[in-house]
């Protein structure tokens, strides 16, 4: 594999070097005012928030974090999932039209959108089982970024409390119960971007009353415009302080698409469309999202509790062409993925703190989680100019889940603690065929999967972690009951409804630099299967086990309140126990930023962004090119008002957002198709100016 560090490798010694001040002794420091020489002893005390914060004595591995809503706001992004980039060594792309979920990579895994990587809002889970486009869809576009108080991130499946879908790890979106100020926001920028936001929160009787309404249009660079429309609601009622509240929140979203799929990256290469352009224009979709959710947390003289219900209602209707006129010469392959569906669910838990456990001081929680869906209609449907045409597969199903989980934390000495625990979870599956009777039934499955992690210091403002667990991740209820193929009629045999997975780590977390945390870990993950059900097909296919492993290195450097700096590395090693390779899995990737500015008055960021090559088919004779991306922004505040200019894509780069290998075929071209390398483009060079007025 080749890769091409040329472009970013000057960025990235010097966003390191930076990051990294190992000349901090006094015969290394340079004279300051006066003579007097600044070391590490001497450097301005600085409040610390966000993934700079010192979490020794807290962390119970090296690779959970934390990012603040500051940290949050000083990053530019083209898209909303791109706020999960924030978790190191999580790549966000999109493969298609901004209406969909976002594409996600991590830890070796290419995630779809996002199956083995979860995603929560409060206590709300954000992945969808057995969905209409991918098992485990997970769109964000929902949030309104402002809101969001703290991102809570976990890698590897080490964490109790953490079940379906999160073996690579999962992010914890964090609101708001009450906003620091009131904000009212217009953005416009290039190809038609424009957003408007009005949020505030306000005392209503015992409580605060919180809410927020935001319009975001986007037509994009595309030569057949996306013409994106987004509505975003949110209410919420909170009483309580820090320790003891209850909220009540409803969420709403509403969007239309049209969209520019993947191209076959031959009509680029020949001048026949645009790098912008389209071939089916067609296609796109709408969905919506509404959701109502209730949190509360109790401290008491044993602890705390917290509990968690919700209740909402989803769909999405998606319209895709990815073959052309591979299936069908004469009207085309597009087709429609349906999925309308009802989900509630709710968690209690309650942590017993300072308990005397085998003569040691102990906190022990326990919990138990529960998930339903009722979902009517997901099928698959062949369609021409978003009109349907045939039924592959509609089904209805039900698919319900329980699951309960303990964890200990003892404080064995001053330098070691130790984390066990296990949660055990139980699955229930119901399928009604309506195209193919056959395929209806019932089944249902458990798993119990134990965690342990141990923790060494700290020595020198230094701890060591080793932590190691089982995990799981479901398949498609569908696939548990299926018989015949949907299309071909072929004989199947169902497919396992949980997959076992497993993993490790070791890692160091050190703030031996005064305002610097630099994190290392190495980790595996085995997957038993990748068996997956395809959305895109109406079937099952059956892969090899599977493992990665691999390498993070992150460095969090806040030397004066005003400067921030941080670097994130990742190098992994994925493929099937078979030999083959993973497909689309990243093999190094690399983020770095630095912003400068105060609460008010001027403020600047640079955010870099590299993935590698990486394999396109399972023997990697084809791989993708490599991917760099620039982002900056540049801006004033003064009182109550901001005016911030974003330039996303700085260097107008014409990488590519995807990319995948398969055949397709245009008209005239052979009746099997052509294989090739299909692409989505980086948008290029974005504009996009903000003014904000806070009270």
């Amino acid at each position: 594999m080749k890769l091409s560090f040329s472009r970013f490798l000057p960025l990235m010694l010097a966003l390191d070097i930076a990051a990294s001040p190992v000349g901090s002794s006094a015969q290394d420091a340079e004279p300051a005012a006066g003579g007097a020489v600044l070391t590490a002893d001497t450097l301005e005390t600085v409040i610390v928030t966000g993934k700079a914060e010192n979490l020794l004595g807290e962390a119970p591995s090296a690779s959970k974090g934390q990012s603040s809503a500051e940290e949050l706001a000083q990053r530019p992004f083209l898209r909303r999932g791109e706020l999960m980039e924030v978790v190191p060594g999580m790549v966000v792309t999109q493969h298609s039209g901004g209406g969909k979920a976002n594409q996600y990579f991590l830890r070796g895994f290419n995630l779809d959108h996002g199956t083995d990587f979860g995603i929560f809002v409060d206590g709300m889970p954000v992945n969808a089982r057995t969905h209409g486009h991918g098992q485990g869809y997970a769109d964000i576009n929902f949030l309104i970024p402002e809101l969001v108080e703290q991102l809570d991130y976990f890698k590897g499946p080490y964490f109790s409390d953490l079940g379906d879908f999160t073996t690579a790890g999962a992010a914890r979106f964090r609101l708001y119960r009450e906003l620091p100020e009131g904000i009212a926001s217009v953005t416009y920028g290039s190809d038609n971007y424009c957003r408007g936001l009005l949020a505030d929160s306000v005392a209503a009787g015992p409580g605060v009353a919180t809410f927020a309404l935001e319009y975001n249009y986007y037509d994009g660079p595309w030569v057949s415009p996306d013409e994106l429309q987004r509505w975003n609601g949110f209410f919420r009622y909170s009483v309580g302080d820090d320790d003891d509240y209850a909220s009540l929140t409803l969420m709403g979203s509403d969007t239309t698409w049209d969209a520019t799929d993947q191209v076959p990256s031959r009509l680029i290469r020949s001048g026949e469309i645009d790098r912008f352009g389209f071939v089916d224009p067609t296609n796109g979709g709408t969905t919506h999202r509404y959701s109502l959710s209730f949190d509360t947390q109790q401290t008491g003289d044993s602890g705390v509790t917290r509990a968690s219900a919700y209740a909402g209602t989803y769909q999405l209707d998606l319209y895709s062409n990815f073959t052309l006129f591979l299936a069908d010469p004469e009207r085309g392959d597009q087709f429609n993925q349906f999925d309308d569906r009802w989900f509630a669910g709710g968690s209690v838990s309650h942590e017993f703190q300072g308990l005397d456990l085998v003569g040691r001081d102990a906190d022990v929680t326990v919990g138990l989680q529960t998930h339903h869906d009722w979902i009517d209609g997901v099928g698959l449907h062949l369609s021409d100019g978003r009109k349907r045409l045939s039924t592959v597969r509609e089904d209805d199903v039900y698919e319900a889940s329980i699951g309960g989980f303990t964890d200990a934390e003892i404080r064995w000495t001053d330098w070691m603690r130790t984390t066990t625990g296990v949660r055990a979870d139980v699955y229930y599956f119901d399928v009604d065929a309506r195209t193919l009777p056959v395929n209806s039934g019932s089944t249902w499955d458990g798993i119990v999967s134990p965690k342990a992690g141990v923790v060494f210091g700290p020595w020198a403002e230094t701890e060591l972690y080793l932590n190691g667990g089982f995990g799981f991740h479901s398949n498609d209820a569908r696939g548990t009951t299926i018989r015949r193929d949907p299309v071909t009629g072929e004989s199947l045999s169902p497919i396992d409804p949980l997959i076992r997975t497993k993993g490790a780590e070791v890692g160091v977390r050190t703030q031996i630099i005064p305002n610097l945390t630099s994190t290392l870990a190495v980790w595996y993950l085995h997957s038993d299967s990748e068996l997956v059900y395809v959305g895109d097909a109406g079937n099952i296919e059956a892969g090899d086990a599977s493992e990665r492993y691999g390498v993070e290195w992150s460095n969090y450097w806040r030397p004066v309140s005003w400067v921030y700096l941080d670097t994130e590395f990742t190098t992994t090693d994925s493929r099937f126990l078979s030999g083959e390779e993973i497909e689309n899995s990243v093999p190094l990737s690399f983020s770095g930023g630095i912003h400068f500015g105060e609460e008010t008055g001027p403020f600047a960021g640079l955010r870099a962004r590299y993935f590698s090559p990486r394999p396109l088919n399972g023997d990697g004779s084809v791989e993708s090119s490599d991917a760099f991306q620039l982002n900056a922004r540049v801006g004033y505040r003064k009182d109550q008002w901001e005016v911030a200019l974003e330039v996303l894509n700085l260097l107008d780069a014409d990488d590519n957002d995807i990319e995948y290998f398969y055949a397709s075929r245009l008209p005239g071209e052979p009746i099997d198709g052509v294989e090739d390398i299909h692409l989505h483009p980086y948008e290029p060079r974005q504009l996009r100016l903000s003014v904000s007025y806070r009270w």
